[in-house]
């Protein structure tokens, strides 16, 4: 016999008005419980995974230091295999999150060249150092401005982290600890280190560099708010970094967000562009201490 069954015979016809209002309410309460249970065990599903992903992250993490130590000559191939898994899975992740403009960031841009360079040019000595400048400039710094943290039960955290701070390791190993690269890529200057003044490295470490950043801020000007400006003003779930910056500095109220808003709120991008190129020039400074002249 089913419960409705059994509820009706205990309940009776007599009153259907206080019949149905009981069984509505016996139905709600089931569904109720059943919902604390489902939650529960979403809960523990998810705390299972947790403890899975980090002791996953913990492994890897400690995997890699080993191969650093181990075989450095390898890490620009672990590299090369991390980007070309994580970021294409990053980006229908952040497709569903509506977060897929994140991507158009430098990092990813950066990023890109450096796996053209390690793929198609690895012995072009230009490219290397405009990848050093990016790699032990910029992304590095990012890792303090973005408050990366690396969150091991988090995989999310993990590829973000992964994105600033390999490139630097990838870029010190071929200019420090690989002695086979650096004998393949010998040319009348016997090795990256040597020139005769410090004008060659200051236009590849950090001219050019301007160049290329310079490319991608009018790119990324043109994108988000000349060809995908409808789209932006239609869904203001779409995040971009800037649209995540402003949120947070309009809270909080602060002198990034006053700044900003000195040429009017019509041009809070221009100085957003602005203030970023300054900090990419600030961070600059330490590229070519990076790479000392022999």
């Amino acid at each position: 016999m089913s419960d409705n069954e059994e509820y009706y015979i205990q309940y009776g016809d007599g009153q259907p008005e206080k019949v149905r209002r009981r069984f509505r309410d016996r139905s709600k309460e089931v569904l109720s419980k059943q919902a604390v249970m489902i939650a529960k065990r979403a809960e523990e599903h998810e705390s299972f995974l947790s403890k899975v992903t980090h002791l996953l992250g913990v492994l890897s993490f400690g995997g890699f230091c080993f191969l650093l130590g181990a075989r450095p000559q390898d890490v620009p191939l672990v590299y090369c295999l991390f980007y070309v898994i994580f970021v294409p899975l990053r980006w229908i992740y952040y497709k569903f999150k509506k977060w897929h403009y994140y991507l158009l960031d430098f990092c990813y841009y950066a990023n890109t060249i450096f796996l053209v360079f390690l793929l198609f040019y690895p012995r072009n000595e230009k490219l290397f150092l405009v990848c050093f400048s990016f790699a032990e400039g910029p992304l590095a710094w990012a890792l303090i401005v973005w408050r990366c943290s690396l969150v091991f039960s988090s995989v999310d955290k993990i590829v973000s982290v992964l994105i600033h701070l390999l490139p630097g390791l990838v870029f010190f190993t071929i200019r420090w600890w690989n002695p086979t690269a650096l004998e393949a890529l010998k040319t009348e200057r016997n090795t990256w280190s040597y020139a005769e003044d410090k004008s060659y490295l200051w236009t590849w470490l950090v001219l050019v560099p301007l160049v290329v950043y310079s490319l991608w801020q009018i790119l990324y000007y043109l994108i988000v708010n000349v060809l995908r400006r409808q789209r932006f003003s239609r869904d203001p779930e779409v995040m971009t970094s800037y649209r995540e910056l402003s949120k947070k500095a309009k809270k909080a109220d602060n002198l990034w967000w006053r700044l900003s808003g000195l040429l009017g709120d019509q041009n809070r991008l221009l100085m957003f562009i602005f203030s970023s190129s300054r900090v990419y020039c600030g961070n600059h400074g330490t590229d070519c201490s990076d790479f000392p002249v022999v």
